[in-house]
């Protein structure tokens, strides 16, 4: 079918976002669907405020529009509630024409954080934008539940996958830290909660692997931590070889792609017990979750490789890009 995705995140950011629909998008094109993209590139830009790495569309509704009558799209999927999205929404909504979201980061919290706005009002726009879809795509059990309770109706589970091909135990590159090594891989802005990771009283080393609006701050307070700044494709896969123990130390991501992506290089998981490491690692031995992320990362330690890439191996693309395709089911046939 002739599919059409939506997004504000795409590159040149780096993130889970922008990596789950671009190899989403590789996945549909191999299954044979005709899917085009409206992505940030695409249009005029300017930096985010406080966050200059996400350039924003600037009034891009007559563009999308024209896009979208172009290509007449027998399914659309909109992916984030930026301006683009919100483009996209108001142009269906007027057509109406269906179209299922997805809700990949915790827009409502992260807002409330950077400004003085009640987090209740925040839910409300963004439940109005989800609600008027077909369908909310979500990655984990946890967080359709949470959803739900806020008054998030038709949500519909949407997992995630790990490239276990790129992905794998590799050689590490040339580079010597102090064992153990405490890894950490994503973003790096203040919603990561990476203070709590650099924070602990930990033998051997930190390396963080990322870059954010948060780095530099990072790096005057934790000198002897080591950012490597950010990384791609296989490069990315040998540096997670760097680490004994893959540290997360987030109590907001929905999902965590880089869980995944450290369980197929056989690294341990260490985080908090909350949505996101509780559905990828939940009781299985690959991983420590615990309030106390210190005992976490020492306990970690402990974890062996193959657990680690066992259960990696539960997690597939294919599985993922076959349930985002019976998710749009109810547009395509609409």
């Amino acid at each position: 079918m002739r599919l059409l995705i939506i997004s504000d995140a795409w590159y040149p950011q780096i993130n889970g976002v922008v990596r789950t629909l671009q190899r989403l998008h590789k996945e549909l094109l191999e299954l044979g669907h005709d899917v085009e993209l409206i992505h940030p590139g695409q249009f005029r830009t300017l930096p985010c405020p406080t966050y200059p790495e996400i350039r924003l569309a600037i009034f891009p509704r007559r563009q999308v529009g024209r896009h979208i009558a172009r290509f007449a799209p027998e399914a659309i999927h909109i992916a984030t509630e930026g301006p683009l999205g919100l483009a996209a929404r108001r142009y269906c909504l007027r057509n109406k024409l269906p179209f299922t979201t997805s809700y990949h980061t915790r827009f409502p919290e992260y807002f409330a954080e950077r400004l003085p706005v009640p987090l209740d009002w925040v839910y409300g726009f963004v439940r109005k934008f989800h609600n008027s879809g077909v369908g909310t795509m979500v990655a984990t059990a946890s967080l359709r539940q949470e959803l739900t309770e806020r008054g998030f109706t038709r949500v519909q589970p949407w997992t995630r996958g790990a490239d276990i091909s790129l992905f794998r135990p590799l050689p590490p590159p040339d580079i010597e830290f102090p064992r153990p090594v405490f890894l950490s891989v994503g973003r790096v802005s203040v919603e990561k909660n990476l203070e709590a990771f650099l924070r602990l009283d930990l033998p051997g080393s930190k390396v963080v692997i990322g870059d954010g609006p948060h780095r530099a701050t990072l790096e005057r307070r934790f000198p002897g931590a080591h950012f490597l700044g950010a990384k791609e494709g296989e490069d990315l896969a040998r540096h997670y070889a760097l680490g004994d123990v893959f540290v997360f130390p987030s109590r907001t991501d929905t999902f965590g792609l880089v869980l995944l992506e450290a369980l197929a290089c056989g690294l341990p998981i260490a985080a908090y017990p909350v949505p996101g490491p509780l559905d990828v690692v939940g009781d299985s031995p690959a991983g420590i979750l615990d309030e106390d992320l210190r005992t976490a990362c020492i306990k970690a330690l402990d974890v062996s490789k193959e657990d680690c890439l066992n259960h990696a191996k539960g997690f597939s693309w294919q599985t993922c890009t076959e349930q985002f395709i019976s998710n749009l089911k109810p547009q395509a046939t609409a």
